[in-house]
């Protein structure tokens, strides 16, 4: 057991369901998938918060549950005195977002650590400073669950839930985890706007679960780029699908993606969003 970073409740890692992480959306009760048709089964509910409870639990895909738990056990030196969430990812931010925005998956020692997504990690550093420098966060860092940063019109999915190993997941575990992003995209339809994806890993997961989600795709299928725009017409009227480089390192150390054109895309959603 270690002292949470921001509350200095003890923990074990990975963190049990329901036993006082901050934000943890899940209780000890909520229903585990353990097949990819049990996540068919359990993605398919009302209420945008059982949702993340029941992405918070789910074990459908050994290798990433084994993945996910074994690095929760080990940490990584510099975070050896800390917890690890070690589960599932759950979306975050606001239930009617104008705004999504869509990444590949938790980091290993990023999300999979703070129990929320896209924070502890320097493209999550990246990405907060931006998004509070237009407005869309209330902080401009975000470092733990917990520490008081909230999204202001805008919310936050991976298409994986889980971290995978070297950032890669299986086709297989993509298309297991996929109606989970899927059911979340139908829960937020009416208020969404635009779909801003981080990455051409981002745009390809964003443009399946809006599939799935009932969104009219062209075909050819439209190609990431970066600030490239495509509107999509959906069950509850058009929205925008707008890319973004992903604000890894490689991106931001050799000067691909500069604050100055993240910020860009950022009012452009915002803009686009009627914001």
């Amino acid at each position: 057991m270690l002292p949470h970073p921001i509350t200095g409740q003890l923990f074990a890692s990975p963190v049990p369901a329901g036993s006082g992480w901050p934000e943890d959306p899940a209780a000890p009760t909520s229903p585990v998938a353990r097949t990819a048709a049990e996540v068919a089964v359990l993605a398919a509910v009302d209420s945008l918060a059982e949702l993340d409870a029941r992405v918070s639990v789910c074990a459908a895909c050994p290798r990433l549950v084994t993945w996910r738990e074994d690095v929760a056990a080990t940490k990584r030196a510099s975070f050896a005195n800390q917890p690890y969430w070690g589960r599932p990812i759950a979306g975050w931010g606001s239930a009617e977002p104008p705004i999504l925005i869509v990444g590949l998956a938790p980091a290993a020692n990023g999300g999979n650590r703070t129990g929320r997504i896209f924070t502890g990690d320097s493209s999550g550093d990246w990405l907060f400073a931006s998004l509070h420098r237009v407005g869309l966060a209330r902080t401009a860092t975000s470092v733990h669950a917990g520490d008081g940063q909230g999204l202001i019109g805008a919310r936050m999915a991976a298409a994986v839930r889980c971290a995978p190993p070297e950032n890669k997941p299986t086709p297989g575990e993509r298309d297991t985890c996929a109606p989970w992003i899927a059911r979340e995209v139908e829960l937020v339809a009416t208020s969404l706007r635009v779909v801003v994806t981080l990455g051409g890993f981002g745009w390809a997961a964003a443009l399946k679960a809006l599939r799935d989600a009932g969104f009219a795709i062209p075909k050819p299928q439209p190609k990431f780029g970066h600030a490239h725009e495509v509107v999509l017409e959906g069950p509850s009227g058009p929205i925008t699908l707008l890319g973004c480089y992903h604000p890894s390192q490689h991106n931001t150390f050799t000067g691909r993606l500069t604050p100055e054109m993240l910020d860009a895309v950022f009012r452009r959603a915002q803009e686009l969003a009627g914001a």
